[in-house]
């Protein structure tokens, strides 16, 4: 039978979006996902993201890779799910909703959503890098000529070499032009470089922070598909009232069997 879908981005970031508050679609469907995500065979996108009811907040994110694995937090999908609830009518301009690592509130702004993230009370450090779990873990290493890098080859060498089958999501980052950081990607589960990561921007924020090279606690970041920002509170070797802010938007609905 026809489905109905939606395609959402978060600064090139893009998600396959369904409504499922009537619960027909299975989580444990791999295949189905990895194909509906399939840029060549089917929707294309760098996850799926299902809408959900949830009896103590006012929606349940679910988030799955393109490889069609459920995953950990994802930070653009939740800024996208935002928007997606919003365009539902079952939220205002603020809300609340849980995702795998917890709750989360949020508030949108036209097509600007400000997404409050996990607190990060603990970051390693590692040759030549940094990790730490903003929701999902991330590896946070400084480089030169960003734009230059090969970030697929470094990032998966990394990404295994590292941190095994489990994986991390890899960031390169170096500092720009403008008073803030630019940052690429490499993503476990997609297995390649995105155009953004929420929780990779999140990280490269505190990260940065962290190394003392900035004292600011609001922080430009461009990623390779447009620019966001991290506000934070910093007590004590701890991050709190983390915010990742940007635009998230939907760029069409559609319906395709399965």
């Amino acid at each position: 039978m026809k489905n109905t879908f939606y395609k959402y981005q978060g600064t090139g970031n893009d998600f396959v979006m369904i409504d499922n508050r009537n619960g027909n679609f299975e989580h444990t469907n791999n295949a189905l996902i990895a194909h509906l995500c399939d840029r060549r065979f089917g929707i294309g996108a760098d996850g799926l993201i299902l809408l959900e009811n949830d009896d103590d907040t006012d929606f349940r994110m679910v988030y799955f890779n393109a490889d069609g694995n459920e995953s950990t937090m994802c930070g653009n999908g939740g800024r996208c799910i935002v928007a997606f609830a919003h365009f539902l009518g079952i939220v205002g301009t603020e809300m609340e909703f849980v995702a795998i690592d917890g709750r989360h509130k949020a508030r949108i702004e036209g097509d600007v959503v400000s997404l409050k993230m996990q607190d990060v009370l603990e970051i390693k450090e590692k040759p030549n890098a940094l990790f730490m779990n903003t929701g999902s873990p991330h590896h946070v290493q400084l480089v030169n000529k960003l734009q230059e890098f090969d970030v697929k080859r470094e990032g998966a060498r990394l990404r295994y070499g590292i941190y095994g089958e489990k994986g991390s999501n890899i960031n390169f980052v170096e500092a720009n032009k403008d008073n803030g950081f630019s940052i690429r990607t490499y993503e476990r589960g997609v297995e390649d470089e995105t155009l953004s990561c929420g929780t990779g921007v999140t990280a490269v924020a505190l990260a940065m922070h962290h190394l003392g090279n900035t004292h600011a606690t609001t922080i430009a970041i461009a990623a390779q598909g447009g620019n966001l920002s991290v506000d934070f509170t910093y007590d004590n070797g701890g991050y709190s009232d983390i915010y990742l802010k940007g635009e998230a938007k939907q760029v069409f609905k559609g319906e395709m069997e399965w």
